[in-house]
């Protein structure tokens, strides 16, 4: 059998194993994060988050169809498609990982003999397979992100320039760059990721059509970095913006209607590639005309946005910055929305600006004179700093969020007041930046992991380990990991690979290097630009509210080629002791056992999401929570994306109308509320798009009007008619202009008669006189950002209209998000509502402190509706992201119990407490502080047993933190103070709840622990 044939047969014997892995491991439904946003984008054809994947939804959209009318299954289809994308990635890794390898071990292309055959074919087994079974890229593969279909565009991209050099010298060879040309268009409209091989793709078209010098190979590689940049914003951003820039000169300028000047410039467009490929033809100038045709499908591949700008202007459910014309889909492909990081010049984060630049108009679709128009509706500004206080390659830039700023200045050791140097900006960007957000990353995937919590380089949290306790311990300074408490020594994401397949790696990287510089030269390329530069160019900021090892997925793919190449060094090795097809069968197998099976052995309980449902589990239980025709405010990708999933595709509860604070500072956000979404009406606002179109009311100062006296309580609705006013005694000076201000902090809203709020179904008859229908609240911030007005606005129209649509917060949202209400807020389950009263005398106990409870509801949402995600089952995997959904369900369900307690329904509150534990089992979310709550309300409602049993399991956790901390170096120990402090004042709190409990030997035991182990922890 030919070489040929063996590739193609072993390379798809790769394919099914990996996608038999994935399908097997998937999950069967939504997931967290962007999912549920990729999910219903995909399936209705929305239009998704900024700067949008239009062919991977299109993709999607097949594979839901798969689903026919079983609308349950539509996840699960698309989900597969990620399974099988994965799949076909790691099919051209192994044909990658061959290619490379046949050159290392034949002469000039020679047919490899059988034994040469079998090594090969080892050599990109052991890759593919250590990549299949690879942290992070199995993550992705499991889900319906857009990671999966990027690193398959990845894959055949750098596969194909490979397989055109393998045929470079034959005729119609250069077809193979059209054709990456064209697969570089379409990966846009997936992720950017994939533009990251075009050096790498350059380096592999010089190696072969030039005599490689040094300067030769430096010129390529910075030919290659220009090209790169010259697709990314002269094409990519550069189309765009001249198509906006015209359509905006014939509108405006010439009254013709929206589109025609977009459409006249894609005409032009075409028509000078045209010229262009004919011109070039004519004089023989091949590259030239190879060029312009790379160009042209790149331009074509890249067309699949058309589809966000004709599904926006169909005002779909889900319509993300509203792309709907040519200058709003210029917006939408630069994330302007998000802002941008600095690059080789800025600030720090010390630095404040001295003025603000206009860069240019924010303009809006409107009408002038019956005609086509667009209307100015405010300036985009840029911050200006001061010469001084900008530096090169600004690495601790970000001051907008005071927890970086915090963070910034804990790490650097900077006081206040004090200026960071350049030594502090490279020790971020080194300490931080490489080592914590990049490096660390890529040692999970290929020598081991600590555990899932998210860290900020403490030792406790998210560390790459080896799984070899001497280097663990006392190299990495991590301390005896087997001393942690529950939850993180038997983690499932602990992970001990032991090295061997960074070691593996390594040896590749020696072994190609010295056989074989340019194909190592080209190797080093991609791995470079797919990992540390993704650290350069993102320069994220600390504290992210997820870990990113995603977005260095091609680094850890790069990485595999040479784990897969590292077999032929061990094979040298091996060949001394056993000769011929014995040496090499010995070889392959110890290097198939000690790596792709070790990592199949550590990686599959915390990879394997077939059982998991808790996305969907958690969305159910919210919409479930909320009456009939509520708004719900939510907070964050995961209280709001896995909601549209279930409203968009299963068609539950679509008459609830979800509005997600994280957008609704937004001002195609706002407008949007004022349309029916599937059954949920249109929002009620006071104020019109005029109010809040553009930059206008993008903020509010309170200022403390001297007409208004500050101790009495104004009318809301009269306040947001004043904050929306153009009257001279509505605004205040503000520099050279005038802004709107809020005159008070002090606002009512009107209520319903207890007689109304009886008929409503709010209170009961019996409970009248507990009730205070007088709604009076203090607004507690100094500025009010517009999603802040957008929400006071919300509120005063429903309240005004007689509350007829409830109003619900989840429980996700930031304090400051309640706008001073918290009061008024009624837990019913995981949500609270917005009540037209306030209980005057609860029985709640004192640490709650967001207004009161519907305990019966509640009872009845714990106990008899809410599903839980197989987290009852011990067999399934919850990452930290997941367990933080299951906080709510402890913490509000000891809540409800012991309101149920204090009113002598203490068999009731057993009930709901023993669902919420053997729903959530240890298994599923380890006992740490949150099982506080439900212990605490077992003694409450005198089950002194599992009260017990909880407050032992809860206080030998803490204990083993403590001890394990005493494994550290002082400064180690020391980062890990304030949990110590956290362990200690938990073991007090069990001690308070045993004894009023009435349970007297526990608490006298946790008194003594208590003492023992401040001792032992040196803290008093």
């Amino acid at each position: 059998m030919n070489f040929r044939k063996v590739n193609n047969i072993v390379g798809w014997a790769t394919f099914a194993i990996a996608t038999i892995v994935y399908l097997k491991t998937m999950e069967p439904t939504v997931s967290f994060w962007d999912c549920g946003e990729f999910l219903s984008c995909a399936y209705k054809v929305e239009v998704g988050h900024s700067p949008g994947a239009p062919l991977f939804m299109l993709i999607q959209r097949m594979f839901g169809l798969l689903a026919g009318s079983n609308h349950a299954n539509v996840a699960m289809m698309i989900n597969s498609w990620s399974a099988i994308a994965s799949g076909l990635t790691i099919l051209f890794l192994f044909w990658t990982i061959t290619h490379f390898a046949k050159k290392l071990t034949t002469n000039n292309n020679e047919e490899p003999n059988s034994l040469q055959t079998t090594l090969i074919m080892g050599a990109g087994l052991v890759g593919a397979l250590a990549y299949t079974f690879s942290d992070t890229f199995w993550f992705s593969a499991v889900e319906a992100e857009v990671y999966a279909t990027s690193s398959l565009f990845t894959a055949l991209v750098f596969w194909a320039i490979l397989k055109w050099e393998h045929v470079a010298d034959q005729k119609y060879a250069d077809r193979w760059l059209i054709f990456i040309a064209y697969m570089m268009g379409l990966s846009v409209g997936i992720h950017l990721l994939n533009l990251l091989t075009i050096p790498a793709v350059a380096m592999v078209y010089y190696f072969r059509r030039y005599e490689a010098t040094r300067m030769g190979a430096i010129t390529a590689f910075i030919v290659g970095c220009v090209f790169l940049g010259f697709v990314q914003f002269g094409v990519l951003q550069g189309i765009p913006i001249l198509a906006s820039k015209f359509d905006l000169l014939f509108v405006n300028s010439f009254g013709m209607p929206f589109d025609s000047g977009a459409l006249f410039f894609i005409v032009l467009l075409c028509g000078l590639l045209v010229w262009l490929l004919i011109y070039a033809k004519k004089r023989n100038w091949y590259l030239v005309h190879t060029g312009i045709l790379c160009i042209t499908f790149i331009i074509i591949g890249f067309s699949s946005y058309l589809a966000p700008l004709i599904r926006s202007r169909a005002d779909t459910p889900i319509d993300m910055t509203n792309p709907d014309n040519a200058i709003s889909l210029t917006s939408y492909l630069q994330r302007e929305q998000f802002g941008q990081q600095p690059l080789l010049f800025g600030p720090d984060f010390t630095a404040r600006p001295v003025s603000y630049d206009k860069k240019g108009d924010q303009y809006a679709r409107s009408k002038k004179d019956g005609k086509d128009y667009y209307e100015v509706v405010g300036d985009k500004i840029d911050p200006v700093f001061d010469a001084e206080s900008k530096r090169f390659f600004p690495r601790i830039w970000d001051n907008n969020d005071p927890q970086h700023i915090n963070f910034y200045k804990s790490y650097l050791g900077l006081g206040d007041g004090e200026t960071p140097t350049s030594a502090d900006n490279f020790s971020y960007f080194f300490r931080y930046q490489i080592n914590w957000m990049w490096w660390r990353y890529f040692m999970w995937n290929y020598s081991g992991r600590q555990n899932d919590l998210e860290g900020q380089g403490e030792p406790k949290n998210g560390n790459w380990i080896t799984g070899i306790k001497f280097i663990d311990n006392n190299i990495l300074g991590l301390g005896d990991i087997d001393k942690m408490a529950g939850g993180y020594s038997d983690s499932p994401a602990r992970n001990q690979l032991y090295m061997l397949p960074f070691i593996l790696g390594i040896l590749g990287i020696i072994y190609q290097f010295n056989r074989n510089k340019k194909d190592g030269v080209t190797t080093l390329t991609l791995f470079f630009f797919t990992g540390i530069a993704i650290a350069i160019y993102l320069n994220m900021p600390p504290v992210q509210p997820r870990e990113r090892d995603y977005a260095f997925a091609g680094s850890t793919y790069a990485y595999a080629i040479w784990i897969g190449l590292g077999v032929l060094m061990v094979n040298n090795w091996f060949q001394k002791a056993i000769k011929g097809a014995g040496g090499a069968y010995a070889t392959i197998a110890l290097c198939l056992l000690a790596v792709p099976a070790l990592m199949a052995k550590e990686e599959w309980d915390d990879h394997d999401r077939s059982q998991k449902t808790l996305a969907r589990a958690s969305a159910y239980n919210t919409l479930m929570s909320c009456a009939p025709n509520a708004i719900l405010f939510t907070f964050g990708d995961n209280d709001t994306y896995p909601v549209w999933y279930l409203q968009e595709i299963e068609g539950v509860r679509p008459d609830v109308r979800i509005i997600n604070m994280s957008l609704l500072g937004i001002d195609w956000y706002i407008d949007q509320l004022n349309y029916r979404i599937n059954d949920a009406d249109a929002v009620p606002m006071v104020w019109k798009k005029e109010h809040y179109i553009g930059d206008h009311r993008n903020y509010m100062r309170y200022y403390a009007s001297p007409q208004i006296p500050q101790d009495r309580y104004i009318s809301l609705m009269e306040v947001c008619k004043f904050m929306l006013s153009d009257a001279p005694e509505a605004k205040i000076s503000a520099g050279d202009a005038l802004e709107n201000f809020i005159p008070t902090k002090n606002f009512f809203i009107p209520s319903l008669s207890k007689a109304d709020l009886v008929k409503n179904g709010l209170v009961k008859a019996a409970d009248t006189t507990m009730v205070d229908n007088d709604i009076r609240f203090t607004f507690p911030k100094e500025i009010a950002y517009k999603d802040d007005l957008a929400a006071l606005n919300i509120i005063a129209a429903i309240a005004q209209d007689g509350w007829k649509r409830p109003i619900y917060f989840g429980g996700g949202l930031p304090g400051d998000n309640y706008e001073g209400l918290e009061d008024y807020m009624r837990l019913e389950g995981i949500v609270y509502r917005l009540m037209p009263f306030k209980v005057k005398d609860t029985l709640s106990v004192p640490q709650q402190d967001i207004g009161s409870v519907d305990f019966e509801k509640s009872y009845d949402l714990f106990v008899n509706k809410y599903q839980w995600g197989n987290a009852q089952r011990n067999d399934v995997y919850f990452d930290e992201k997941n367990r933080i959904m299951f906080t709510a369900y402890r913490i509000n369900g000891g809540r409800i119990a012991n309101e149920l307690s204090m009113r002598g329904r203490t068999e009731e509150a057993k009930t709901l407490l023993n669902k919420v534990n053997n729903s959530i089992t240890e298994k599923s979310y380890f006992y740490d502080a949150t099982i506080y709550y439900v212990a605490l309300a077992y003694y409450r409602a005198g089950d002194k047993a599992k009260g017990r049993d909880l407050t032992m399991r809860l206080a030998r956790n803490a204990e083993k933190d403590i001890d394990y901390s005493l494994t550290l170096s002082d400064a180690a120990r020391e980062s890990m103070r304030g949990d110590v402090e956290r362990d200690l004042t938990i073991i007090n709190a069990l001690r308070s709840a045993a004894i009023t409990g009435g349970d007297a030997a526990t608490g006298k035991e946790m008194e003594q622990k208590l003492q023992i182990l401040a001792k032992k922890a040196g803290v008093q």
